[in-house]
């Protein structure tokens, strides 16, 4: 069933080539769909366009698909376009002349963005507290580990002292930042296109405030061919926010993997969270980290991809905007997985300690902290620089090890709680 038949066919070619992998896609959507449709179907009764009991026969038989969906019997098949079809058709099977009804004053345009809000909308609630999870997990090693001294590195140079807990921490306070563009993009998906139809709106008398207030929405789309806009930059909104995260966890894990690395040896895992070598019986390989590297750039360049469909289209619908429903709901699934998986190898991570202690390799780490105590002994910084580069040179620095650092967010004051308010702040918009 097509919702736009007319009595003929399509080739099976060209049906197979322009249905694409929306049969699948669409399940995630069904819910969302079942639920815009009921609520559309209450404003169609509300302005006199359903009497009474078409509109109570039209709920059962939603509710009924609504079942069908939750204990994962519905299913879509070959003979259906996409799930709004499916949708239509089972509604006119048990509801009749009533189902045939419940496309009035709207267009697979607005069904489909208004289904895309809604998902987007439940996807991010989700996405943020799988970084949430995260984020606690990350400050419980920062307060765990905040003794444990680390190097910390410029141009991948050894060069100041860090520790464990600055650097679980920085993660945690950076997550912050991808809270805030997911918020962004909340913000984006909060607005009701539901009744621009196909992008000019519709001759009868809709009440598209009504549909707003059932669906929960902030406020709707109010301009037609702006709630058209919005397709492809609601997309490109959440793949930029999705990236942003993604970026997080890929230089997350680029840090753990040079940080397994025997060259430096500053974490360990159990042997079981790792992977093997067919020729070499030594090796504990970090592929997950590797993975969650690779997945993460992958979704990186979403934004860039999406761009590139959509650029340069005129206002209207295009079939073009088919192509992005798969690349964000894929890149969705992603990065929830990502934040778990992260989650679950933190929770196993193992700290060395004693790090700084092990040879002169970080010798030169003190540089700053002995630059510094002249400082505050009465010489100028850029006397006391020259005197400590100039014991450097000679090889005769000899460091104090001694580590005073008290201001908001350094070795000694993490201000961790403080971030965790910042983080709620955000959290909760």
């Amino acid at each position: 069933m097509k919702l736009w038949d007319k009595g003929y066919g399509t080739d099976k070619f060209v049906e197979k080539f322009t249905v694409g992998n929306d049969r699948v896609l669409d399940l995630k959507l069904a819910k969302y769909d079942v639920q815009a449709s009921l609520a559309h179907a209450k404003m169609l009764e509300k302005v006199g366009l359903l009497t009474g009991k078409e509109f109570l026969v039209l709920e059962k038989g939603l509710e009924t698909i609504r079942e069908t969906i939750e204990n994962g019997t519905f299913s879509i098949e070959e003979s259906f376009e996409d799930v709004h079809s499916k949708i239509e058709f089972e509604l006119t099977k048990t509801a009749g002349e009533a189902g045939k009804k419940i496309h009035t004053a709207r267009s697979r345009n607005d069904q489909v963005l208004v289904a895309l809000h809604l998902y987007l909308k439940d996807e991010i609630k989700e996405i943020k507290e799988n970084i949430r999870q995260l984020f606690e997990t990350l400050i419980r090693l920062s307060e765990k580990h905040k003794d444990v001294l680390m190097p910390g590195y410029t141009h991948t140079q050894v060069a100041m002292p860090s520790s464990f807990g600055l650097w679980f921490a920085a993660y945690a306070e950076t997550l912050i930042d991808d809270i805030i563009m997911l918020n962004a993009a909340a913000d984006i998906t909060d607005q009701n296109p539901l009744g621009s139809a196909a992008g000019y709106g519709s001759s009868f008398p809709i009440d598209r405030k009504y549909t707003t207030e059932l669906l929960g929405f902030a406020t709707l789309k109010y301009n037609a061919i702006a709630a058209q806009l919005s397709r492809g930059k609601l997309e490109k909104t959440m793949a930029f926010a999705l990236a942003s995260v993604s970026g997080t966890l890929s230089k997350l894990a680029t840090d753990m993997i040079l940080f397994l690395s025997g060259n430096f040896d500053f974490i360990r895992f159990p042997k079981e969270l790792t992977t093997g070598s067919s020729i070499m019986p030594h090796k504990q390989n970090p592929d997950v980290l590797e993975l969650l590297r690779a997945k993460s750039n992958k979704i990186q360049s979403l934004p860039v991809e999406i761009t590139l469909i959509v650029n340069n289209l005129i206002s209207g619908y295009h079939r073009d905007f088919q192509l992005l429903k798969e690349s964000v709901i894929e890149a969705v699934d992603q990065v929830k997985e990502n934040l778990k998986i992260f989650v679950f190898m933190l929770d196993n991570i193992e700290i060395n300690d004693g790090i700084l202690e092990r040879n002169d390799t970080y010798k030169y780490l003190y540089s700053v902290e002995s630059v510094n105590k002249l400082v505050r002994e009465g010489i100028p910084f850029r006397e006391a620089y020259k005197i400590v580069g100039k014991q450097i040179l000679e090889n005769k620095y000899h460091p104090e090890k001694t580590i005073r650092h008290t201001h908001e967010g350094s070795i000694g004051n993490l201000c961790n709680e403080e971030i965790r308010k910042k983080f709620n702040m955000f959290y909760q918009k």
